[in-house]
């Protein structure tokens, strides 16, 4: 389905926001504090979305009904959507502020998610990564933030199985990673073209579904799956790769995008780079778009990457630690792990603190920090 340009185009020049929701905060949430929302599955083995404060405690509990991936923040308004691991069919969108679920969206027949989604910049839609299951194509799916979250816009995303997507601040551009891995649901998570895979980086405008730039790597590294990406205001990308092939390859597994060049591989020292066990697993810049960090959840390692200068800094141990957050101040990084830690380092002083908890839990492989 291909977008009604006009309708479109009314839609952005009106606001559109949840009419149950308002941005006007009451004294309860000016004095609360959060600090970062995850989706993580209990000791019961239950899945759940919380919201954890700046002393640990837990200031949402909202029980899914599967496992999820990956959480957003909505930019305005107190809300959380939080996707379901591939290949699932929900997302719970979530009102921290007055504990409800707002609205639980099923993928479309013969549909699933692939674990990510995002809100538009200006928080007018939800823009989520798909697999027509048909054809095995994937596929970027605008809906509005209307009562019943209407589909406006569904674009291909000239590839096999998206993944993460990401908006470039301030700009209609979307940048989507094409893992390049074909599943379907009928064999679970099993990877099916692993000797044909074609990965690739799609960059296209939000408001028309055009494509403005495709890039791949080199044929021979076929194999390194784009899957986890994060973007700065001047659209360099950086990426974390998993790699499918041979393990004993200690091929780099973090590269980077600049607009209309190719992709760029960086190298961490060997020991590093095989350390990180062929599988990245996240990637954030930090506040000021220039540092970045790429988790290694198998290696249970985090890099530390300069993108001025395209070279690695340094790295740091953290088990099972995968995801990845910036704070409000520059080079530091909220990093959470399956082992229920959570700590924050920053990059320049040096430093890695373990954050306060309340709860034992298992984090799963993303988690978003949410303006105070």
């Amino acid at each position: 389905m291909e977008i009604n340009r006009r309708h479109f185009c009314q839609i952005l020049g009106s606001a559109v926001l949840l009419p149950s929701l308002t941005l006007a905060a009451d004294d309860a949430s000016r004095s609360a504090k959060p600090k970062f929302a995850s989706a993580a599955k209990d000791s019961a083995g239950q899945f759940h979305l919380y919201l954890i404060g700046q002393q640990g405690e837990v200031m949402l509990d909202h029980l899914l009904p599967g496992r999820a991936h990956h959480t957003e923040v909505h930019p305005q308004l107190p809300l959380l959507a939080c996707i379901a691991r591939r290949p699932g069919s929900f997302i719970d969108l979530v009102d921290y502020r007055e504990q409800r679920l707002v609205k639980r969206i099923i993928a479309g027949s013969g549909r699933h998610f692939f674990g990510h989604g995002i809100f538009s910049d200006d928080g007018r839609w939800l823009i989520t990564t798909e697999n027509e299951i048909s054809s095995g194509q994937g596929r970027v799916v605008i809906r509005a933030l209307e009562a019943n979250y209407p589909i406006i816009a569904d674009y291909p995303s000239d590839g096999i199985g998206p993944h993460e997507l990401v908006q470039q601040p301030g700009s209609p551009v979307l940048i989507v990673a094409n893992g390049g891995i074909h599943t379907h649901p009928d064999h679970g998570r099993e990877k099916l073209n692993l000797d044909h895979m074609q990965p690739s980086l799609l960059r296209l405008n939000i408001l028309t579904g055009k494509r403005l730039e495709q890039q791949q790597l080199p044929a021979h590294l076929h194999q390194l799956s784009i899957r986890h990406i994060d973007t700065n205001q001047q659209g360099t990308t950086v990426i974390a790769l998993q790699y499918q092939g041979d393990k004993g390859h200690n091929l780099p597994l973090v590269a980077v995008h600049h607009p209309g060049q190719p992709i760029e591989l960086l190298r961490a020292p060997p020991a590093v780079n095989l350390a990180m066990k062929g599988y990245c697993g996240s990637a954030r810049f930090d506040h000021s778009g220039r540092f970045a960090a790429v988790s290694a959840p198998r290696g249970d390692l985090i890099s530390f990457w300069d993108l001025h200068e395209n070279r690695f800094i340094s790295s740091i141990k953290s088990r099972d630690g995968c995801g990845l957050a910036a704070t409000g101040n520059s080079t530091e990084f909220i990093i959470s792990a399956g082992t229920g830690r959570c700590l924050r380092h920053n990059l320049q002083r040096g430093t890695t603190v373990r954050l306060p908890s309340t709860i034992a839990t298992a984090w799963d492989n993303h988690l978003a920090t949410l303006p105070l």
